[in-house]
């Protein structure tokens, strides 16, 4: 199928605009001009999600090959099948597209981080991992390019009635004798040893849940979108493409459907959490568990990072920063010179105590060592 892009160019020199997260604007790469983007006054909404999955079932999308004419140097290029904005190959001019799917997404957190400000993101994220070889930091900054993304996701809004069953566990104390050490005599003496009491429970727990993140792209794996949270969804703005100018952008790959019961599975665990703060006592035991969900509705959004790809000892490793909070999430290297280090220095500390807890005499005769030491340099 093919595409005609469309771009924003600047009113004074004709060049292409892009946007910039530090001018919250269109800014003209050649002569710095800045042209703002209105504030749009249109009101986020929420869609019924019971009724979108009836609607969409009826639909089997499929994809589309996209050739795609640059408006600028008129050249042909292909776009990647989910893409819908990304730059041209030929002239680097940013290239935006029409949606395909039948979801389109109506609003989007604009990138707030500058790639400058992403590599001293990623800079301080290197710097606080264990284990990691003592040269990555330099390697990746200085040979690897931060590309922005946005990337879809589906937010979903649900309340549940939750039916349980399970058990109470209350501890108690009982005395008991038990033979102890005692300055390296063993002697018998009384001591409180803990027990639980268990007692069978049941009950009925509610809960609301407020735009539940789910990523719904395919580019970047789901744990690695899913450690990019939070996100601060009450500052989505409403979709404009001169937003997108830029950068490359992409509709969803995970369906309305799946990403439903991947967010499931996040309020499951508020669910739990509940249930065992109604339960009570010191331990809980939860047998079962049946969960109804309703006033369901849903958002498509897209939400802006800045991603790339690194090559560390013949293997490949992904990155990726939330281009509205700086936190990164991504695969690392480990360096097994620093844990075997490590862990010669744990065992040799742990020999040491053992030694001197078997020969108290070492540290008297340490001891004295030193202080000779010290009256010999004196």
């Amino acid at each position: 199928m093919r595409f005609k892009s469309i771009n924003f160019t600047c009113k004074n020199c004709g060049a292409p605009l892009r946007f910039s997260p530090i001018e919250e604007s269109l800014k003209c790469e050649f002569c710095q001009s800045i042209e703002s983007i209105d504030a749009s006054l249109e009101e986020i909404k929420e869609y019924d999600l019971s009724k979108a999955l009836i609607e969409l079932n009826r639909h089997h999308e499929k994809e589309i090959n996209k050739e795609v004419k640059c408006s600028k140097c008129a050249a042909t290029f292909t776009m990647t099948p989910y893409s819908f904005s990304s730059n041209c190959p030929y002239c680097g001019t940013p290239a935006i597209i029409d949606f395909v799917k039948e979801v389109t997404p109506e609003s989007l957190l604009p990138f707030q981080l500058s790639q400058k400000e992403a590599k001293e993101a990623f800079r301080k994220w290197v710097g606080s991992l264990w284990f990691a070889p003592s040269k990555l930091a330099k390697f990746l900054i200085d040979d690897e390019k931060l590309k922005g993304y946005y990337l879809p996701y589906w937010t979903y809004d649900a309340k549940t009635v939750s039916d349980y069953q399970g058990q109470r566990g209350d501890i108690y104390y009982v005395t008991v004798e038990r033979n102890i050490i005692v300055n390296g005599r063993e002697v018998r003496q009384r001591v409180q040893e803990p027990r639980i009491r268990w007692t069978p429970v049941w009950g009925r727990v509610y809960n609301e849940f407020d735009d539940i993140t789910i990523g719904a792209s395919k580019t970047l794996s789901y744990t690695i979108l899913d450690n990019l949270a939070p996100w601060y969804t009450e500052k989505l703005v409403p979709f404009n493409k001169k937003y997108l100018a830029g950068f490359t952008s992409e509709e969803y790959t995970i369906g309305l459907d799946n990403g439903f019961e991947l967010a499931k599975v996040k309020m499951n665990r508020v669910i739990r959490q509940s249930v065992r703060q109604d339960i009570g006592g010191d331990q809980q035991q939860i047998t079962s568990l049946k969960t109804s969900y309703y006033d369901t509705s849903y958002k498509n959004v897209l939400f802006p990072i800045w991603t790339a790809q690194f090559r560390w000892k013949n293997r490949t490793y992904n990155y990726a920063i939330n281009a509205q909070t700086g936190k990164v999430s991504g695969e690392r290297p480990y360096s097994w010179i620093k844990i075997a280090l490590v862990a010669i220095t744990l065992s040799i500390a742990i020999g040491g105590a053992i030694y001197i807890d078997e020969h108290p005499q070492a540290i008297e005769k340490a001891s004295k060592f030193l202080h000779l030491l010290s009256v010999n340099f004196s």
